[in-house]
C-alpha cells in the first residue's frame, strides 16, 4: 500500500529523468488537445457533477458554435492541426443538435475531434451520424452495474442506455475510446464484477477515476472515497494491468489523472504523472473564459475569447500553470518530499484560494 511502500532507487532515477522532460515540455509547451464546453445543460442529474450542471435550465446559454469556431482559427495557423485533438464536453454534449457540424467544420480545418457523453444519446443513428461527421474518439461514462449507476447518475433507465452505447461502441471500427468509472464509495464494492462485464463485452479500455469534493460531491460523503479505499483501487488496478501484461485479460485497466501515487507510480497508469494543463491542453469555457483542462473549475481563467487572441493567451500567459513554484510556498506541499516529482498534484486539485483540496500523498510524505 501506499503508506507501507517505499519509492526505490530505479523509480527514483526514472522520476528525475522524466522530470528533465516534463520542464522541457513546460518550455515549449505545444498545443496537443483543445477542449470546448460547449453547453452545462445535461439529461442526467449526477451526483458527482463537477459542474453541477442543469437538467431543465443552465447558468449559461450554449455557445454559438462559431463563436468557438473564431477562436479556433487564432490557433489553427500556428500549430500542425492533425496532431491537436478537439474534445466537445459539456455538460452533455449531445443535447447540442449541432455536434456533427461543428465536427465537419474541425476536419475542414484539419484536426480531430472527439467527445465525452453520458451515453443517454447515444443510439445507432447517432452514433453513424457522429462518425460520418469525422469523430475519431469517444469517453463513454460508466459507474456501475445497473443499480449502482442508475443510483449515480439520477435518472432510471440510465444504465440501460449507455450499457446499449457501449455494445454499439463495441462493434465500431475507426474509433479509439474508452469507459471511464468514477470511483465512490458504493461501487467500488463491485470494481471485479464491472471488470468481468465490460470485458466479456469488447471494451478495449476502462480508466478508473476518484472524486473530489466539488461540485455537487463536495456535499456528498458516498463520493469520496477513503484513503484505505484509494489504496484498495490502487491494488486492484495494479493487478489488472499485471493480468494484463500476462495476457490473462483483454482489456487494459488505468488510473486518471488524479496526482502524484508514490510507489504506485507507473504501475496505475502507463507513464508517470504529468498534469499537462496550461502546458499541452487549454480549453474554451462555455462563457468564453480560456483555462486549461475542462474538470478545472476553480478560477485559473486565463482570459477570455470574446475580449482575447486565444493564440495571444496560450503564448502569454498560463504561468500559473507552468511554473508550480508557487505551490511549494502553500500547506501541505511547503514541506513535502515528494514534491520534486508531484509539483503540487493536478490543477484540478486545487480551490480558488489555491488552497490543496484533497492530496492522498500527504500523510505518507516521510
Amino acid at each position: 500500500m501506499i503508506s507501507e511502500r517505499k519509492i526505490g532507487l530505479r523509480k527514483r532515477l526514472q522520476l528525475e529523468v522524466f522530470r528533465q522532460m516534463r520542464n522541457i515540455n513546460k518550455k515549449q509547451h505545444p498545443i496537443k488537445q483543445v477542449f470546448w464546453e460547449c453547453t452545462l445543460r445535461c439529461n442526467l442529474q449526477c451526483r458527482h457533477c463537477g459542474s453541477d450542471c442543469k437538467t431543465a435550465t443552465a447558468l449559461h446559454e450554449d455557445m454559438p458554435a462559431e463563436d468557438f469556431l473564431k477562436a479556433l482559427d487564432t490557433i489553427t495557423p500556428n500549430v500542425n492541426t492533425s496532431e491537436v485533438l478537439i474534445v466537445i464536453t459539456g455538460g452533455e454534449p449531445l443535447v447540442r443538435k449541432d455536434i456533427e457540424d461543428v465536427g465537419r467544420e474541425v476536419v475542414k480545418r484539419g484536426y480531430n475531434w472527439g467527445l465525452v457523453t453520458n451515453g443517454w444519446l447515444l443510439d445507432e443513428a447517432r452514433l453513424r451520424s457522429l462518425l460520418a461527421a469525422g469523430m475519431r474518439s469517444l469517453t463513454i461514462s460508466l459507474d456501475g452495474l445497473e443499480d449502482d449507476h442508475d443510483w449515480m447518475r439520477g435518472r432510471k433507465g440510465s444504465f440501460a442506455r449507455t450499457w446499449n452505447a457501449i455494445r454499439l461502441l463495441c462493434h465500431t471500427t475507426g474509433l479509439t475510446w474508452d469507459v471511464d468509472t468514477c470511483v465512490n464509495r458504493r461501487n467500488i464494492k463491485s470494481l471485479d464484477k464491472i471488470f468481468a462485464a465490460l470485458e466479456a463485452e469488447g471494451v478495449p479500455r476502462w480508466r478508473l477515476l476518484s472524486i473530489f469534493p466539488m461540485g455537487r460531491a463536495r456535499k456528498d460523503p458516498d463520493m469520496i472515497i477513503t484513503d484505505e479505499e484509494f489504496e484498495q483501487l490502487m491494488e486492484f488496478i495494479k493487478q489488472k494491468r499485471l493480468d494484463k501484461i500476462a495476457d490473462k485479460t483483454s482489456m487494459l485497466c488505468y488510473f486518471g489523472c488524479e496526482g502524484f501515487l508514490g510507489a504506485y507510480e507507473n504501475e496505475s497508469r502507463g507513464h508517470f504523472f504529468n498534469c499537462i494543463a496550461g502546458i499541452n491542453v487549454v480549453s474554451v469555457l462555455i462563457d468564453g473564459s480560456i483555462s486549461a483542462c475542462s474538470s478545472i473549475r476553480s478560477d485559473y481563467h486565463q482570459g477570455n475569447i470574446y475580449h482575447d487572441n486565444l493564440w495571444e493567451v496560450w503564448n502569454t500567459k498560463f504561468q500559473v500553470y507552468r511554473d508550480h513554484s508557487w505551490m511549494a510556498k502553500k500547506e501541505p506541499c511547503s514541506d513535502c518530499s515528494f514534491f520534486r516529482y508531484c509539483e503540487g498534484g493536478g490543477m484540478h486539485q486545487r480551490g480558488d484560494n489555491d488552497e490543496l483540496i484533497m492530496c492522498r500523498m500527504k500523510k505518507w510524505q516521510r
